[in-house]
């Protein structure tokens, strides 16, 4: 995909936009409420809890691939009761999505990548879908036509824990989180590092943790477990959090020595041979966790540029997930800016966060506190704005220009519905995770089954984001320039 700027700057210039209104549920509390973003186009997604959106352009279409928790729906499409699996939508029209594929899973699916066969090394024309299925399994599966998913190959098996996973099209390596019990490894949410440049033929290269989750490991406190791994634009490192919610620890990983075992890794891997890979770790209290690490790589901080050596300085934003409702946790989880322009000695410099009282949100049911932020390295965005999921509060547009001052600059909040529910009862929006195509629609996944938001940056947000050159070393494919 070529990336179309002129796409991007009809986006930006349609400032009178017509707002598709939402109706709030009766007897709600709530109402759609925003500043900067304004609402373009909403599906229920048949009222299943949503969790990872990634959007496609794929033979002229955009193609929404959503991950869902576990539990069950009907399927109006089949007429039938399916598990919680993957939503398929074109969202080509983000005012009308058309919603055309449910492919169920084994106890929710709630991760999803994607990667074109043209990208990876199999250089051919299919579309493929990586996902965690349930807690069984991680599989491939082949959209090149997205109403017919046929199932590739199922690239980990055998353990009981999945989560997230990311897959670097370029080199077909696919960094999974995922049960590593089953060799004797003292954590469910380990790291796998799998080769899925040709995904019919999948490949296991090693397994990665945190000294002290290894087999035969004489530890007498196991750290936490990896909750994510993201790779850096230029695909030289993986920025690892771990702990999600407490305890956490970011980690920085040098992919060419993670990789320079290969293909005779280690099995059961010393403390001396996990820490040659590692460039610099961060530990976190025991009160925030590390769910995100996504790196901003040379970011210009125009306030210290007299200064020598002081600009440009490179950032990774580390996300801590809430996990409690009504705010019953020991902190407030919140977005971290770290500098690790001395990878070797990450250090927290600034942090964001929703002021509680900006709208009592402690009161209004589910969770309050950060989740997630956007992986795409969207050019117009990248060293300028994330977009945070918040829980609760919705989706907020955060400009991180001057890195050690993070700004909000704008926010949206979806209605609750008729079909929004929540632990106990609790009607109340839980924006769960976020993503940004390549267009400059913003993705917005409710957990509490209130579907899928789209929404645009309108007013000073707007004027952020800014065409510029793609030719900026960031990587193809499912996070790249094109995808």
């Amino acid at each position: 995909m070529v990336w179309n700027w002129l796409k991007v700057l009809a986006f930006i210039s349609l400032m009178n936009l017509t707002s598709l209104a939402e109706q709030p549920a009766a007897g709600s509390h709530q109402t759609p409420k925003s500043r900067n973003m304004q609402l373009v186009g909403h599906h229920d997604l048949q009222g299943r809890s949503a969790y990872q959106p990634v959007i496609q352009e794929q033979d002229g279409r955009w193609i929404a691939y959503i991950g869902h928790h576990n539990g069950r729906a009907m399927n109006p499409l089949t007429s039938v009761m399916e598990t919680n699996g993957t939503s398929i939508v074109d969202v080509t029209d983000p005012t009308q999505p058309v919603y055309l594929h449910h492919l169920p899973g084994d106890g929710g699916a709630q991760m999803v990548q994607i990667c074109q066969g043209s990208a990876l090394p199999v250089d051919n024309r299919k579309m493929y879908l990586l996902r965690a299925n349930g807690h069984q399994s991680h599989e491939v599966w082949e959209v090149t036509d997205p109403t017919a998913p046929m199932l590739v190959s199922t690239p980990l098996s055998g353990g009981s824990a999945t989560h997230k996973n990311w897959w670097d099209c370029q080199t077909g390596i696919a960094y999974i989180v995922y049960d590593g019990r089953q060799l004797g490894w003292k954590t469910s949410r380990l790291l796998w590092v799998v080769d899925l440049s040709h995904p019919a033929h999948p490949q296991i290269i090693r397994q990665y943790g945190l000294v002290g989750q290894e087999p035969g490991g004489q530890a007498t406190v196991v750290p936490p477990g990896a909750h994510e791994a993201t790779l850096s634009p230029d695909g030289s490192r993986l920025y690892v959090a771990y702990g999600t919610g407490n305890h956490g620890v970011m980690q920085i990983v040098s992919v060419p020595k993670l990789l320079r075992c290969r293909p005779t890794c280690p099995t059961r891997p010393r403390p001396e041979d996990l820490l040659l890979a590692q460039v610099g770790r961060l530990d976190m209290p025991k009160f925030w966790g590390g769910h995100t690490a996504w790196p901003v790589i040379g970011i210009e901080v125009p306030e210290q540029a007299r200064f020598v050596q002081a600009s440009p300085r490179d950032f990774v934003v580390l996300v801590s997930e809430s996990f409690a409702n009504a705010c019953q946790e020991d902190a407030h989880d919140m977005v971290f800016m770290v500098d690790i322009t001395d990878e070797t000695r990450p250090f927290p410099v600034a942090n964001y966060q929703v002021p509680e009282s900006a709208g009592h949100f402690c009161q209004r049911g589910g969770r309050f506190g950060a989740h997630s932020l956007n992986w795409s390295y969207n050019p117009a965005f990248y060293k300028k704005l994330i977009v945070v999921s918040y829980f609760n509060a919705g989706a907020r547009a955060v400009d991180i220009r001057d890195p050690f001052h993070p700004v909000e600059v704008g926010f949206f909040i979806p209605t609750v519905t008729e079909k929004t529910t929540w632990r106990g009862g609790q009607q109340a929006i839980q924006t769960n995770n976020v993503e940004i195509d390549h267009r400059g629609y913003i993705y917005l996944a409710d957990r509490a089954n209130t579907g899928l938001h789209i929404v645009r940056l309108t007013g000073a947000a707007a004027e952020i984001v800014t065409p510029s050159n793609c030719s900026t070393g960031i990587r193809l494919g499912s996070h790249g320039c094109s995808g």
